[in-house]
C-alpha cells in the first residue's frame, strides 16, 4: 500500500464514521478555550471540564484574570497537574493579553506562542478549532496514531517532524478535523498499551496492524 492510498483510506473512513469531530474540551469563546488547552497539559480533557466552570465563573474575562492572585488561582486549579505553573501561567496570560493583544486572544501561531504556557501545540489548537486553519497539534495521541497507522515515517521522532508530514499529506481543508479524529481514535480505540485492533474499522489501512498483529495471529 502506498502513503497515498494510506491516507486516501484513513481519511475516507474518518469522513464516514466520524463526520463531526470536535475537541471534548468545553467552553464558550475564545478565551475560555485558550484556559482550558493551557490547563489540558498533561491532563485530561474530563478533569479540565469539572475544573473550569468555577474559573470561568470567577474570572470570565482577561481583565478579571489579570487582577487574579496566584492563591486565588490556585485555590481553583489544584486538582489538575502542575497547579502552581499553570497558576502562574494563566495569570501571566491574561496580563499579556491586555498588554499587547487589546485583551483578545491572538489568531496566528507565532502570536500565541508568546502567551505564557502557550507552546506551539497549545497554538495551534487554538487556531484549528476557532479558526479552522490548517494547524496540526501533535499531542501523544496523535504522536502515536499516526505512526502506528503509518501516516508517518517511524524515523520522525519529534512532535515537529510528525506534524510537518501530517499537513503535507493531508488535504489543507480537513486538517483541523484531521487532529480530532487522530485524537479520538487515540483516546478510545487506538490505546496505547492494548489498542483495540480487533474493533478498529482502520485494520486494512494500518501499518502497525498488518505488520504487527496479523503476524502474531498467524
Amino acid at each position: 500500500m502506498t502513503k497515498k492510498e494510506r491516507y486516501t483510506g484513513v481519511i475516507a473512513y474518518f469522513e464516514a464514521q466520524v463526520p463531526i469531530a470536535e475537541t471534548e474540551l468545553l467552553y464558550n469563546n475564545p478565551f475560555e478555550l485558550l484556559v482550558a488547552v493551557i490547563l489540558s497539559a498533561q491532563c485530561t480533557d474530563k478533569r479540565v471540564n469539572l475544573t473550569t466552570p468555577s474559573i470561568f465563573a470567577k474570572f470570565p474575562t482577561p481583565q478579571k484574570m489579570a487582577k487574579a492572585s496566584f492563591d486565588e488561582m490556585f485555590a481553583l486549579i489544584k486538582s489538575i497537574s502542575y497547579p502552581s505553573n499553570k497558576s502562574k501561567h494563566l495569570i501571566g496570560m491574561a496580563n499579556l493579553l491586555l498588554s499587547k493583544f487589546g485583551g483578545e486572544v491572538p489568531m496566528t501561531v507565532d502570536e500565541l506562542v508568546e502567551l505564557p504556557g502557550v507552546g506551539r501545540k497549545t497554538a495551534n489548537v487554538i487556531t484549528s478549532v476557532i479558526d479552522q486553519q490548517p494547524n496540526m497539534a501533535v499531542d501523544t495521541h496523535v504522536f502515536r496514531v499516526s505512526k502506528r497507522l503509518g501516516l508517518v515515517a517511524q524515523k520522525a521522532s519529534t512532535p515537529l517532524a510528525v506534524e510537518k508530514e501530517l499537513i503535507k499529506n493531508i488535504p489543507s481543508e480537513l486538517v483541523h478535523k484531521a487532529h480530532h479524529w487522530l485524537i479520538l481514535h487515540g483516546r478510545y480505540t487506538c490505546l496505547a498499551r492494548t489498542p483495540k485492533c480487533d474493533s478498529c474499522g482502520l485494520q486494512a489501512n494500518c501499518r502497525y496492524y498488518n505488520t504487527k498483529v496479523l503476524k502474531v495471529k498467524s
